[in-house]
């Protein structure tokens, strides 16, 4: 039997090198991309999250179809009775003649507990691959956590730049300390310069999401427009573009800064697209310490950026998956 796999992508998973994606044939799988109510509503979603997610994954269903790829998108329709991913599934693997469901671990407890049960109820294989977007695995977190009495995000952080030799110079951190965090407290004044944020147009499918969420999601909190979110890779390379170039190089003196009526001074403003996949985060830190080799961004601002997402962002997703779903 020739093997039709069904590769279910979620909403945060919007990257080309995706574990499910690479283990899987084009001309003999099926994407199925769904938009489920009760993924929408599981938690008290603002309406600008939930439209960018939709959005983001609506473009990038188009993006793999231009690849080769046939993806079922399943819009968000209350009539068409699914009450669940599985259902979405469930639905998919039958119209495609399904032999087995691939799917990238989930980033939540909830929805890889659901997942572990499905293979039963669907009757097919489910097969779930460790996500490769990450540094570090589950077990080299195990690994580094056992025996300590302390998890103490500083030294899990000296880790991760020694495993990616970020800022590394030999087996020695770059300048010779492993930590900037006190040059990078500097208070901002009302006079400071500041770069504006990149904002972008919504396009024919974000309008068509938007008025979705306000048909839909009308109790959810939050104002929907304007909606200047980037919902694509090649918008979101923008916005990463511009942090680098007009932000990055006073990141690092202004992180801890705070000033009445300026939501955002020099910060990226790029986690959103981190977390749904649009941006890689090693390459982002790769185009950072770049511009600190290029002598385009000090390196106490680099060293502060990169270790939001190589420390707290690694250390934070180790802690949840260490401590279990009871951690509070």
């Amino acid at each position: 039997m020739t093997d039709r796999s069904l590769v279910l992508v979620l909403g945060d998973q919007l990257t080309p090198t995706l574990a499910s994606l690479d283990c899987a044939d084009p001309a003999k799988g099926v994407i199925l991309m769904a938009e489920v109510c009760a993924e929408a509503t599981y938690a008290w979603h603002h309406k600008k999250k939930l439209a960018l997610v939709f959005s983001a994954m609506r473009h990038f269903a188009e993006e793999l179809r231009t690849v080769g790829w046939t993806v079922d998108y399943r819009k968000l329709d209350p009539a068409q009775g699914f009450r669940s991913l599985k259902d979405a599934v469930h639905s998919a693997a039958a119209a495609h003649s399904a032999t087995s469901v691939k799917i990238t671990e989930p980033g939540e407890w909830r929805l890889k507990q659901d997942v572990e049960s499905w293979a039963e109820d669907l009757g097919l294989p489910v097969y779930m691959l460790e996500d490769t977007r990450f540094v570090a695995t589950h077990a080299e977190f195990e690994d580094w956590a056992e025996g300590r009495k302390s998890l103490r995000m500083e030294y899990f952080y000296r880790q991760m730049r020694r495993k990616t030799g970020l800022l590394m110079e030999g087996d020695k951190p770059a300048g010779g300390k492993w930590n900037y965090d006190a040059e990078n407290r500097k208070p901002a004044s009302a006079d400071l310069f500041m770069p504006r944020l990149p904002m972008f147009e919504p396009d024919k499918i974000t309008e068509d999401v938007l008025d979705l969420i306000e048909r839909q999601f009308p109790e959810h909190p939050g104002c929907l427009r304007p909606f200047t979110y980037a919902a694509t890779r090649t918008d979101a390379e923008l916005a990463r573009d511009h942090f680098i170039d007009a932000c990055l190089p006073l990141f690092g003196d202004y992180q801890d800064a705070m000033l009445a009526g300026e939501p955002y001074l020099y910060h990226s403003v790029l986690s959103a697209y981190l977390n749904v996949g649009l941006l890689d985060p090693i390459d982002l830190c790769r185009r950072a310490e770049a511009a600190w080799q290029s002598g385009d961004a000090p390196l106490n601002a680099v060293e502060g950026f990169i270790r939001q997402i190589i420390g707290w962002r690694e250390y934070i997703r180790g802690i949840y998956w260490h401590e279990g779903p009871e951690y509070t």
